[in-house]
């Protein structure tokens, strides 16, 4: 068989489009009108494109991150190893590993506090959200 040939099957080759879309898990951090720090369960879209124009990767703490502190911009953090526990003004906690997206919007006042939690290890991707776009994140119906 040519090489020609073998091109001329991969072209017969169908990919089946997704039927249906699928929700990734996330939290939501914001702030309240008092500046107080909260969060709210939800989820993003999968396979939804979002406006970044930069990441990078993170498995170290800063001497800033092991206080209470707001987020530094509003940004998406993606969990790739580490469990870590987040606490917010009231003291509420919610838990972040990987598969669930953490939407950090909370820019303003005390902030929130996290933890590690089984490990000493938290690595981390940072995406910035541009300006002006949606974070795509819907919250959970109560």
């Amino acid at each position: 068989m040519s090489a020609n040939s073998n091109a001329q099957d991969h072209k017969k080759v169908q990919v089946k489009a997704l039927e249906e879309e699928s929700d990734i898990p996330a939290y939501r951090l914001y702030n309240n009108p008092d500046g107080t720090c909260a969060f709210e369960k939800g989820s993003i879209p999968s396979l939804k494109h979002m406006n970044t124009a930069s990441f990078w990767y993170s498995n170290k703490t800063e001497e800033w991150e092991k206080n209470a502190h707001p987020a530094p911009r509003k940004q998406f953090v993606i969990t790739v190893k580490g469990k870590i526990k987040f606490k917010v003004s009231d003291g509420s906690t919610f838990i972040i590993e990987p598969g669930v997206v953490l939407v950090a919007e909370d820019l303003k006042g005390k902030g929130h506090s996290w933890d590690k939690v089984d490990s000493d290890v938290w690595e981390r991707l940072y995406i910035p959200i541009t300006e002006n776009s949606d974070d795509l994140f819907k919250a959970d119906s109560n």
